[in-house]
């Protein structure tokens, strides 16, 4: 694909995007390619109303370079540095990949910290109970996943992606290498 189709494939994902923000609002709280409006009463919304990031495209546009940057490139060091450089890190979609890329890098503590961050930011933040609960699952604590597991049923239901993924991962031996 040239350059110039893929700019006008970003930029038509782009508007499509920010149009359907309104719209797909509701469907957020499971995390994905498009962050979440922050979670409403936290005493730092009062100090810094970031209402409107949501509907920024400089914020917007950083947030999808960045989730490329983890899902497509697997560059989790440079995702977690663009995803700091949006200073909407106690967003709960944008700490949870920090923390998500941390975990992919090895870093157990200071992923553990990011999800803590995350469902501090938005406790229904299901994306962040799952990749939590991966995060469980890889420390032996299946307890504690299992924990995560029902969250997330409570959130969004037994069919969800998130509860299929985790419950899936949780039928494996314990040691067995996750494949996520």
């Amino acid at each position: 694909m040239n350059k110039v189709a893929i700019r006008l494939l970003t930029l038509a994902m782009f508007a499509f995007a920010v149009a359907a923000a309104p719209l797909l609002s509701t469907a957020y709280a499971a995390g994905g390619d498009n962050p979440s409006p922050p979670a409403s009463g936290s005493s730092k919304d009062k100090k810094k109303d970031k209402s409107s990031a949501i509907d920024n495209p400089k914020f917007l546009a950083g947030y999808h370079t960045a989730y490329a940057t983890i899902y497509d490139r697997h560059d989790y060091a440079a995702a977690i540095d663009q995803l700091k450089a949006l200073g909407q890190d106690d967003r709960a979609d944008v700490a949870n990949l920090i923390g998500y890329s941390y975990r992919k890098l090895g870093d157990y503590k200071l992923s553990q910290v990011w999800y803590e961050r995350a469902l501090t930011a938005d406790p229904n933040h299901v994306r962040t109970w799952q990749y939590y609960g991966l995060w469980q699952l890889e420390q032996g604590n299946r307890d504690q996943a299992a924990y995560h597991l029902n969250k997330i049923a409570q959130l969004a239901g037994t069919s969800s992606e998130e509860y299929r993924s985790l419950a899936a991962a949780m039928e494996k031996p314990p040691g067995t290498g996750l494949v996520y």
